[in-house]
């Protein structure tokens, strides 16, 4: 089974990166964040195993971390959205 992957640098988080692997049906297979809350990360990290990638998109984008304009989980979504508009596996 193919699948993409991205390393995203995040923007205005604690987290620095995210590494993101879906499968070719748009399934979230594996996502770890690097640096920022470990164990709210984790569990957003195991949450959306699983979930196609506009599922959690449609869940996540746009919410902020306090004073914040974007949040961990928002930059997820952007990774995501930047995976999608990958045309290599």
């Amino acid at each position: 089974m193919a699948t993409k992957h991205i390393t995203y640098k995040t923007v205005g988080t604690c987290s620095q990166f995210i590494d993101v692997d879906v499968d070719e049906q748009g399934v979230v297979q594996q996502v770890s964040f690097i640096g920022g809350c470990n164990g709210n990360l984790q569990g957003i990290s195991s949450l959306v195993r699983g979930m196609k990638t506009q599922d959690v998109i449609a869940k996540l984008k746009g919410i902020r971390c306090g004073y914040k304009n974007t949040s961990c989980p928002d930059q997820l979504c952007a990774a995501l959205e930047q995976l999608e508009n990958t045309n290599s596996l």
